[in-house]
């Protein structure tokens, strides 16, 4: 095949990645802090919870420091973390991987994006959600892959009917997000076996990104990687990217850590981590070790993601929500029938009461391509233009005032 090259709009030469779309998040983020100026503005539209980290991480990376510890280490992760990880994962994952199968990575999207690299190679097919966080899409661009979007059922889980006649011969991956950003849906166990007979059937490989695993509202999270502890290290094809950011509120830390399906994998995840990262942050690895012994931490974030969740009820009686969010951070909001999309809605609410929601468009980006891999437009699926993502994990009192608003401005149509 020929090598192309990529123009941009004024005709000059321009690499791949220029032709990747930018995160939605970002780009709202950036806009509703143009719009604000100095205006106050409930910030609904971004993930930065209320919470913070456990005081005792703060006391451990300052320890950190003042020891010294700010050497290069290993790729892989510190060895006291990658065990204390392990046994955190047997303990509340159900998990059974052993500690060489553990890598502590500078977050989980750093993770993540490792991971495509790993089980894949350019031009293969990964399959993505319909509604996906954009950070997934981006990460499957970089790493020269294809995007192949299952459809999701009406409570955006993935649809199985559906999901079982999509992917060809070039198919290498699934991802799985559960609980998911953004829809708040969580896949049970009868949801989740069936996925995993499938990819194995199919010759798939799994990438469970689980950073929202500490958030489910009713029941227990189910790791994905849990299912398949009957089966042979050699013949397991979950590999699971988890956070620190979610939990812990580690979010500027920048502390991940993924669990590789196996020892084949293992190898060449630690080559793609050498030649990117050399190694994780020393000084927030022993932040994550004092973490990991904050449960009482992680139960009050639950609970405060919990009765969040709980103050969207306004929402389900005024019909903008069909029902409460399972997990997670967030929910989708489906705009009235006012005639205006997702992003004109926003605006105008944003304009109108000072709320600053995320139009879910942005989470459904269709990329189009040319015989030769090259982007040549990014469209959105159109009937993600109905949905509006709302963060619950911010101030209680903020969010209870945005949703009052939120109602008022659709009763008035």
């Amino acid at each position: 095949m020929p090598t192309q090259l990529t123009v941009g709009a004024d005709g000059r030469w321009m690499p791949r990645v220029g032709s990747i779309p930018p995160s939605c998040v970002h780009e709202v983020f950036r806009a509703v802090e143009r719009w604000a100026d100095g205006r106050a503005v409930i910030r609904l539209h971004v993930g930065e919870p209320a919470f913070r980290p456990p005081r005792a991480v703060h006391e451990a990376v300052t320890d950190a420091l003042r020891r010294g510890r700010t050497t290069y280490g290993p790729a892989e992760g510190i060895p006291e973390l990658r065990e204390a990880l392990a046994a955190k994962l047997l303990r509340r994952n159900g998990h059974d991987a052993r500690a060489d199968l553990v890598f502590v990575t500078p977050g989980s999207s750093q993770g993540l994006a490792a991971l495509f690299q790993t089980v894949a190679d350019p031009g293969d097919e990964v399959l993505l959600p319909a509604l996906h966080w954009p950070v997934h899409l981006q990460q499957v661009l970089l790493a020269g892959l294809r995007p192949v979007f299952y459809p999701l059922d009406d409570h955006f889980r993935p649809d199985l009917r559906a999901l079982a006649d999509l992917g060809g011969s070039r198919a290498r991956a699934l991802l799985v997000n559960s609980p998911a950003n953004p829809s708040g849906a969580v896949c049970r166990p009868e949801h989740l076996r069936p996925l995993l007979d499938l990819a194995r059937r199919r010759s798939w490989q799994v990438i469970s990104d689980e950073a929202y695993e500490d958030f489910v509202f009713e029941g227990e999270h189910i790791s994905l990687a849990s299912l398949e502890r009957d089966v042979p290290w050699d013949e397991r094809i979950v590999s699971t990217a988890f956070s620190f950011s979610k939990s812990y509120a580690m979010t500027g830390h920048r502390l991940g850590y993924v669990v590789v399906a196996n020892h084949r994998l293992a190898s060449a995840f630690g080559l793609v981590q050498e030649a990117t990262i050399v190694c994780p942050q020393m000084p927030v690895q022993y932040g994550a070790l004092a973490a990991l012994k904050s449960d009482t931490a992680v139960e009050a974030n639950r609970e405060h993601l919990r009765r969040a969740a709980g103050l969207l009820a306004p929402l389900t009686e005024a019909g903008l929500l069909a029902y409460l969010p399972e997990g997670g951070w967030y929910a989708l909001l489906e705009v009235p029938a006012v005639g205006l999309d997702a992003t004109a809605y926003a605006q105008a609410l944003l304009e109108a009461q000072g709320v600053a929601l995320a139009p879910a468009d942005g989470f459904a980006i269709r990329p189009e391509f040319d015989e030769y891999g090259r982007i040549l437009g990014v469209p959105t699926d159109l009937a993600a233009s109905r949905f509006l993502r709302v963060a619950l994990c911010g101030d209680h009192t903020a969010l209870r005032r945005g949703v009052e608003r939120i109602v008022e401005f659709a009763a008035k149509g």
